[in-house]
């Protein structure tokens, strides 16, 4: 299969949402096609196993389609797939192309993280191997992808319709295209099929997505300087509260918390998990440290250094840093009805305690 994927000449075409890219021919001097590294690859660990106890009746294959669109299909044991092959499938009408993703025994247990269930799920076929007159009909299909997306907002425009299309997705033989779009409320789009089908002769298909999935096809770059990670490698989302940013002491400003999407950014959850583990360490804010000089009051924690700020009640602005150590020694020996002389005298250096006291806690939201 892969002569097919390499010797196709591809020099009008963009097959990048495809997990392709154009690269210069062996003879430099024709472009083709070739795979690279996107975020449909899947890594096959199981590649060199087979399991001898289990006898399959069915094979099946993860094929890959546009961006984050995969499904599985099944197929006979005469057709010897592995991942890279463009393979012909069965559509609801007509045929589709995709790029085989994942073979296997590692198939079977995507399925079962996917709840897939084999007997009960009718999976459709895998035809063939994609000849080059299938190749070179997906290749024309995807040159009209954006042109369509164009056009097809001009259509909704004039029509008045208070929706946003995000993305096409043509079949791989030309019949049919798949409208990706978000609304904030219902919208009667039948008028729009109409005008749509009769300016691109396709069935059409209306699929509404969430804006996090519309992020995700868009694609940009994030506050941090990369890639957004919807884009790149997520393949399913994680909902997002705000109690992860309060977790990881971040100040709740929405303009630094949300992404481009406008809901809170994926990353919040990266490291959450890492915060309320060292949280465990620390002892409970809501006790008051007590000494002879006065009564002290939580302020706010530092996490990475493990100091907890105390300040006197009847000198708020005054703050200093404690070790965590410290604070739950001094909590001992309130609990003993035993009072130090002061409370400052257990906090950490002044030079130490004045610089994190001068830290900006706002900017942790930079990292996130």
């Amino acid at each position: 299969m892969e002569e097919n994927i390499y010797n196709i000449p591809v020099a009008t075409y963009d097959t990048s949402s495809r997990g392709c890219c154009v690269a210069a021919g062996i003879d430099n001097k024709k472009p083709i096609n070739q795979l690279r590294c996107c975020k449909l690859s899947s890594f096959n660990w199981l590649n060199e196993y087979s399991n001898p106890l289990q006898e399959e009746e069915q094979h099946f294959v993860e094929v890959r389609f546009k961006n984050d669109h995969k499904e599985f299909f099944k197929h006979s044991p005469d057709l010897l797939l592995s991942e890279g092959d463009i393979v012909a499938v069965e559509a609801v009408s007509g045929h589709d192309i995709g790029i085989v993703s994942l073979t296997g025994e590692a198939v079977l247990l995507q399925m079962k993280r996917k709840k897939a269930d084999v007997e009960k799920t009718d999976f459709k076929q895998v035809y063939r191997y994609a000849r080059s007159i299938d190749i070179e009909n997906w290749f024309k299909a995807i040159s009209l992808e954006n042109k369509t997306i164009f056009r097809s907002r001009e259509i909704a425009m004039n029509l008045g319709l208070d929706m946003k299309i995000n993305d096409v997705e043509y079949q791989g033989d030309k019949t049919k295209a798949v409208f990706y779009y978000t609304a904030s409320e219902r919208v009667d789009f039948r008028e729009l099929i109409k005008k749509l089908a009769e300016s691109f002769h396709i069935r059409i298909e209306m699929r509404q997505i969430g804006v996090r999935q519309e992020g995700a096809k868009l694609g940009g770059i994030g506050s941090c300087g990369r890639e957004l990670c919807c884009s790149s490698w997520i393949t399913n989302f994680k909902s997002v509260s705000t109690s992860s940013a309060r977790v990881q002491q971040l100040s709740l400003n929405p303009q630094k918390l949300a992404g481009q999407c406008g809901k809170l950014k994926c990353c919040l959850n990266y490291e959450v998990d890492d915060y309320s583990s060292a949280l465990k360490e620390f002892p409970d804010n809501r006790i008051s440290l007590r000494s002879k000089k006065g009564e002290a009051f939580y302020k706010k924690s530092d996490i990475f250094k493990r100091v907890m700020w105390y300040a006197y009640k009847n000198d708020p602005n005054n703050m200093f840093a404690i070790h965590i150590d410290q604070v739950k020694k001094i909590i001992d020996l309130n609990k003993r009805n035993r009072f130090p002389k002061d409370i400052e005298s257990f906090a950490v250096e002044k030079d130490q305690a004045t610089n994190v006291e001068n830290q900006d806690f706002d900017q942790l939201s930079n990292y996130i």
